[in-house]
């Protein structure tokens, strides 16, 4: 007995071979903490970085339409379906791993000579089972089972830009109708100074000149209400694709500042080490892995395949001694394959460690470009809150200029293009400062993005 144990231990140690080159994460191709300067916002007091979608939406209304959207959209039903198939995919893959068990009954009556004859059998055995001695079986699970958790990490990713294309839609929608509400009062506005100059023309105080150029601004204004009504139409049609299904009116925007108070922040963290948790760069790496056992697949595949094909059962010339004492029956059938000239088992080594490579230099690029998304995103959080108040201020200047302007211009002090110049420049920066506070509101969404701390 101990004889055949000490027998069985080389073969033990090659059924625990593996070939596959051992993984290690490799080093983080970014600077470990986030740019500083001028441009940038100051660092946290701590290291979160983050924030789950529910956290970051206060406002009642997009959390409703979040979460039908993460319910019934239907490019992220696609993308679960391809999870789902990956697993089926890694479970048939799995099955390689452990024998087939068959059962098989049969028996068999004829007549020669006069004479009858009867034989009967059953067997329980496994079929062809290929003895994984080199690890060629496992690291094709392994492989499997990599590609399946890195399609689970594309839909993680998947659902938060879901997220953020849904919030980014309803700030774009809510900004659209502001805009649309400022074509329409600068139209109202310009009309009463087109009926004013028109009174004026006629008591021989304004020319012609003036009157054609009082249209200007009106017609520019009401040009602009039908491309924005076209636009707050299309952001409508947007968000119900998103959400896969109508949107009612009582679930739309009341205003850009109401999206912007129910939209939170999310913070960046001391270290970029975060990235590594990213979904898109957590799929990189799972990619990565199963590239490398790939290899290990590809090398196994050079030595020769050891299959075992074995039955255990009984037989007998009658079927009531079928299972009496004496009808065992029991084989064996071992056998190696090996090719000794030909194929192209080196050729797909080489194809194996090529593709190594490029899940190495991808899973690499995923950190660099997630790198520079989060820093670009807080270039931006640094500066748009200065914007937004200079912005601000620059409205509130053009109102005072262009109320000035009108008084000179109705008290005979000055020219109507003056009064018509202040009109444009008020209209233009009020325009600058919904597209600057949707900007704001777009930099919070990003970040949530970027970061990918969520699902």
């Amino acid at each position: 007995m101990m004889k055949r144990a000490l027998l069985a231990l080389p073969l033990l140690a090659l059924a625990a071979c593996n070939m596959a080159p051992r993984y290690e994460r490799p080093q983080t191709p970014v600077p470990q903490q986030w740019p500083q300067g001028t441009a940038y916002p100051a660092p946290g007091a701590d290291g979160k970085a983050g924030l789950p979608w529910a956290e970051l939406v206060s406002d009642p209304k997009l959390g409703t339409l979040i979460g039908r959207a993460l319910e019934a959209n239907r490019d992220l039903r696609a993308t679960m379906a391809s999870v789902v198939a990956a697993r089926a995919q890694y479970r048939v893959q799995r099955s390689a791993l452990l024998p087939t068990l068959n059962a098989d009954a049969s028996g068999t009556a004829a007549r020669a000579n006069g004479r009858n004859s009867e034989s009967y059998a059953a067997e329980l055995g496994i079929s062809a089972f290929e003895v994984d001695l080199f690890g060629r079986v496992r690291n094709e699970s392994r492989s499997a089972l990599e590609n399946w958790l890195a399609t689970q990490e594309g839909a993680r990713a998947a659902r938060i830009s879901l997220v953020a294309e849904t919030a980014d839609a309803y700030a774009t929608l809510a900004a659209d109708q502001q805009r649309l509400e400022l074509a329409r009062s600068t139209v109202a506005s310009a009309e009463r100074s087109l009926q004013l100059t028109q009174a004026l023309n006629k008591a021989g105080l304004a020319s012609a000149l003036d009157v054609q150029q009082a249209q200007t601004i009106v017609q520019q204004a009401r040009s602009d209400i039908a491309s924005t009504s076209t636009q707050v139409a299309q952001d409508r049609n947007a968000l119900e694709l998103l959400t896969a299904g109508p949107v009612e009116d009582t679930l739309l925007p009341a205003s850009l500042e109401e999206v912007a108070s129910g939209i939170g922040t999310p913070p960046a963290g001391l270290s970029s080490a975060v990235l590594l948790d990213r979904p898109d760069v957590l799929q990189a790496e799972h990619l990565l892995k199963a590239a490398n056992a790939d290899i290990g697949a590809a090398r196994a595949a050079l030595f020769p395949t050891i299959s075992l094909t074995a039955a255990l059962g009984v037989a007998s010339s009658a079927l009531s001694a079928l299972f009496d004492h004496g009808s065992f029956t029991a084989s064996a059938t071992p056998s190696a394959r090996y090719s000794i000239f030909g194929g192209d088992k080196s050729a797909n080594l080489d194809a194996s460690k090529a593709q190594r490579d490029r899940a190495l230099a991808d899973y690499e690029y995923a950190i660099q470009t997630a790198f520079r998304e989060v820093a670009d995103a807080l270039a931006r959080a640094g500066t748009i809150g200065d914007q937004q108040t200079a912005q601000r201020e620059l409205v509130a200047a053009s109102r005072k200029y262009h109320a000035l302007a009108e008084q000179r211009y109705r008290g005979g002090v000055s020219s109507y293009q003056e009064a018509l110049d202040a009109q444009r420049t008020l209209y233009s920066v009020q325009q600058s400062a919904i597209a600057t506070d949707l900007a704001a509101i777009s930099n919070r969404i990003t970040l949530y993005r970027v970061i990918g701390a969520d699902f």
